[in-house]
């Protein structure tokens, strides 16, 4: 491999057993948890593996020696993977200058980058590392002039995707976060002070890089704000609420390309492609929102039938692994988001982490799509396993295909 890697972690779960003990226990359950009975955080990844894939082993080929391509168009846009970083909150907290870090990597690796809106480094600074090659998630502000202002701000540090996050109406009940009076900075007691006296590493470079904060939004924040009074500035701020007037709001504001994350319905996403998004991440916010809901996987089998062809069709949620990967993109979506991955990686590994998981997820990618028989990402859903009398990815696709010069393209001039 031509990025750092380090042999003796393998797989993710190498990689999150380190962090577990290089990170305080109070972060390492905020990065690792999920909502209520964490129950749609284990099935996210539980039903994904529940997808089959079929091996052709005797086929005509070219040239045998050759390794399947894993590079991916999005967007006009190359990438060498049909993966990328998932935006999440707080990541400087988890380990310091781990958006810098992730950032850096994927401009390195070649795969898409993005930036929340309440991570720890700025758009700006984001802007810088990437050259302006990255994505930028909005939670939605209730004050339209501050939410211009971001937008103006991710243009000009040129910013090529905006995503909308639509799966955040009211914060997630996350039970271990209210007992850890997690925020920024963390409440301090002696069950924290312990567990990071615990973590030295993390510790001396919290120390080194200074104490975390919501770099994007600290140019809107009163200073001196304590914990209850941030908590209070963010519930005040923003609305996790959207409509379909204020996404065309938003859609005639902004010249890039649309995206619309956390959609979990065909009713989701038939209004981003009436809206002309040029593409919707299927998400359950990696199970911290909704434990009732569905599995990320099991949402996009119907979204896929209804809507494959008209816009991209993205997921994140679950995803551990390439084999998981090749299972999701054998399911019908054409790019995954992975976001606790990339983060265990980053706290077992630091600087290192970044790239070293992207290897992982390269090479345990190429291996499935070589021992299947598959030359390309796109011909991944050829592959699947089909349910008796269910069509195919590739016929659902097909089908589409000639509804997007019709009825989908008139909608999508809508941004024109």
């Amino acid at each position: 491999m031509d990025a750092p890697y380090d042999s003796r972690y393998p797989s993710i779960d190498d990689l999150r057993t380190l962090a577990r003990r290089r990170v305080p226990g109070f972060i390492f359950e905020f990065l690792d948890g999920g909502c209520n009975e964490h129950v749609n955080l284990r099935k996210n990844t539980d039903d994904i593996r529940d997808v089959e894939l079929r091996p052709v082993y005797v086929r005509q080929t070219g040239d045998s020696s050759l390794h399947a391509s894993l590079r991916a168009e999005l967007f006009g846009r190359v990438y060498d993977a049909p993966f990328g970083v998932a935006p999440i909150g707080l990541q400087g907290l988890i380990w310091p200058a781990a958006p810098e870090i992730l950032a850096r990597s994927a401009v390195d690796e070649n795969l898409p980058f993005i930036l929340s809106t309440c991570s720890t480094a700025s758009i700006e600074r984001i802007g810088e590392i990437t050259g302006g090659d990255f994505w930028f998630q909005l939670y939605n502000p209730v004050d339209p002039a501050m939410r211009n202002d971001i937008l103006d701000r991710a243009a000009a540090a040129g910013c090529r995707v905006l995503v909308i996050l639509a799966d955040v109406p009211t914060f997630g009940f996350r039970h271990h976060d209210i007992r850890n009076g997690l925020a920024i900075p963390p409440a301090i007691n002696v069950r924290s002070v312990r567990q990071m006296a615990g973590s030295p590493t993390w510790a001396f470079q919290t120390l080194r890089y200074g104490r975390p904060t919501f770099a994007t939004l600290t140019k809107y924040m009163p200073a001196g704000l304590d914990m209850k009074q941030l908590g209070q500035f963010m519930n005040r701020t923003f609305s996790g609420r959207l409509s379909p007037e204020m996404l065309a709001t938003i859609r005639d504001r902004w010249n890039g390309k649309l995206v619309l994350k956390g959609v979990a319905t065909e009713e989701d996403a038939a209004v981003a492609v009436k809206l002309g998004f040029d593409g919707i991440i299927v998400s359950n916010h990696g199970g911290r929102q909704l434990d009732a809901g569905q599995s990320a996987i099991h949402s996009l089998a119907p979204i896929v039938r209804a809507h494959a062809g008209r816009i991209r069709i993205m997921l994140d949620s679950g995803i551990r692994s390439g084999p998981d990967i090749a299972r999701v993109l054998a399911s019908g979506a054409e790019f995954v988001f992975l976001g606790r991955g990339f983060m265990y990686g980053v706290a077992a590994l630091g600087s290192a982490g970044g790239r070293h998981t992207m290897s992982i997820l390269k090479t345990q990618l190429g291996q499935v799509l070589d021992q299947i028989g598959c030359d390309r990402i796109e011909d991944l859903p050829r592959h699947l396993v089909q349910e008796k009398g269910s069509a195919s990815i590739s016929e659902a696709r097909a089908g589409q295909a000639t509804t997007a010069s019709g009825e989908s393209g008139s909608e999508n001039r809508y941004r024109e």
